[in-house]
């Protein structure tokens, strides 16, 4: 089971959620596994009081986030997953079943870690920040807020012949993910592979990442990278991208402040 530390350190992230009954249901799985953070990205705002579903779950939904944005809702998390029916969707991602998902998220919520701005003066502290993120009812979640994720996860479910690639209704969906991630783990967890001891990368922040992203957009565009190889200067194949260098806490600084440089020399060119 997981501390009362480590549920505090999920973050269910419900992308164009629309129906309010649903809603209510992913607030009740919550509440029912001991989860209590809950944001909802949305172009307009919900009316959380008609989610009459959320059976003995009023805290959760009281304490409900509303964000503007997946980058919004995600920024100071560690791990960002995304869930996905995979369907015939062509996956930029690499994909996980449930359980291997729910050992790597337990790891990383274990995971000790430093604050970002004195990272060799002071102990480790307590592990990372994950976000679960569950997209539209109708659509899943699009490629481009795909694009926010360090990996997908999906729910292995019978196939029928001459049927349409099944999904689960978010609710279920919801509280399936977070049954797996709660259930006792001794054995599981044991397949999760750990790189040597002291060899361990800190994680870092969605916020980092996303800002390593907006200049590596920015070097692009000042070096007319984008002019001559447009095809791969899309925002979410970008920020795939960066997601895949694999930076952690310690490298991130640095990244930024490279390209940070990069842009001032360029600049300095053209002046």
């Amino acid at each position: 089971m997981l501390s009362e530390s480590e549920l505090d350190r999920v973050c269910v992230v419900l992308v164009r959620a629309r129906n309010p009954s649903n809603i209510g249901a992913v607030a009740r799985a919550m509440h029912d596994f001991g989860f209590r953070r809950l944001r909802v990205v949305n172009e307009f705002a919900m009316p959380f009081t008609a989610a009459k579903s959320a059976v003995d779950a009023s805290a959760v939904m009281a304490g409900a986030v509303t964000c503007a944005s997946v980058a919004d809702a995600v920024a100071d998390c560690t791990l960002v997953v995304g869930t996905t029916a995979v369907g015939e969707r062509d996956l930029q991602h690499e994909l996980l079943v449930l359980a291997e998902g729910a050992a790597r998220m337990r790891a990383e919520l274990r995971e000790p870690t430093h604050d970002d701005e004195a990272v060799m003066d002071r102990a480790p502290e307590v592990g990372g920040t994950v976000a679960v993120l569950f997209g539209s009812e109708k659509t899943g979640l699009s490629n481009e807020e795909l694009s926010h994720c360090n990996w997908l996860l999906t729910v292995p479910m019978h196939e029928y012949e001459g049927v349409r690639h099944p999904s689960m209704n978010l609710g279920q969906a919801v509280a399936v993910c977070l049954y797996e991630l709660v259930r006792d783990p001794t054995h599981d967890d044991k397949a999760v592979v750990k790189g040597a001891p002291g060899d361990v990368a800190e994680p870092v922040a969605a916020a980092q990442l996303e800002r390593i992203t907006a200049l590596m957009n920015e070097v692009m565009e000042a070096t007319e990278y984008t002019r001559r190889h447009a095809h791969n200067c899309d925002p979410a194949h970008v920020r795939r991208l960066v997601r895949r260098i694999g930076v952690d806490a310690v490298d991130a600084p640095v990244w930024m402040g490279f390209l940070k440089q990069v842009l001032w020399k360029l600049e300095g060119r053209r002046e």
